[in-house]
């Protein structure tokens, strides 16, 4: 392995012990039932053994990296090998999304009674725009991007689908980190549920339009 690589798999490795090192310091200071679900009023509403607490933060990190490390290798059309440095990329962006996301169920599950969507949803935003900044460098497989029928039959389709769907996956990510920072009392959840809507549905839709149009002037020619 070349010494970027290995730098690079080590970097990845340390973001995945941080939140198992956190869990390890405030393990005693943990209740034996921490909250595992809330419901739209932000109060606890599902409790587990606090040992669901290992298997949640080294599920998601973890074996999140690994199942990244094997994918390229099963992808059918090698598309992911291809993509080199920008496959990894994506790693770290899933990665260090699934670190931060621990760290907060943990410190959620230490303080259950001031937990707040708040920072779920700066996560959430964050995410978002570093995956709709990423979107351009994303080739057409089957893994990863946006895999409608309509991206996978047409590889312009699904060039010109990327490229819209960055740019909106990117204006909702802004849009939930400031619902996040200056929150909407009572209707955080409705602007959520719309915001994730429609950068999920416009781009789909999109997708199907573009598809058609390009069928006919095939048709045509």
């Amino acid at each position: 392995m070349k010494t970027k690589n290995l730098t690079r798999e080590i970097i990845l490795w340390v973001i995945i012990c941080i939140p198992l090192v956190y869990l390890a310091v405030v393990w005693n200071s943990m209740p034996e039932q921490v909250p595992v679900h809330f419901n739209l009023k932000g109060e606890a509403d599902g409790w587990a053994g606090k040992s669901t607490m290992i298997l949640i933060v080294v599920g998601t990190t973890a074996l999140l990296n690994l199942i990244l490390l094997a994918v390229p290798y099963i992808d059918p059309k090698g598309k992911l090998k291809s993509m080199g440095s920008k496959y990894h990329q994506l790693r770290f962006i899933l990665i260090s999304f699934m670190a931060a996301l621990c760290i907060f169920l943990i410190h959620t599950s230490l303080h259950p009674a001031t937990f707040k969507p708040n920072g779920l949803f700066i996560l959430i935003g964050a995410l978002l725009v570093a995956l709709g900044n990423y979107f351009q460098a994303v080739k057409p497989n089957y893994f990863i991007g946006i895999r409608t029928p309509w991206t996978l039959e047409s590889e312009q389709v699904w060039r010109k689908t990327h490229r819209l769907g960055g740019i909106l996956w990117i204006i909702g990510g802004i849009l939930l980190i400031l619902l996040g920072a200056l929150p909407i009392p009572g209707l955080e959840h409705i602007f959520f549920i719309a915001i994730i809507a429609l950068v999920v549905l416009i781009p789909t839709i999109y997708s199907f339009t573009i598809y058609r149009k390009e069928q006919r002037l095939r048709q045509q020619s």
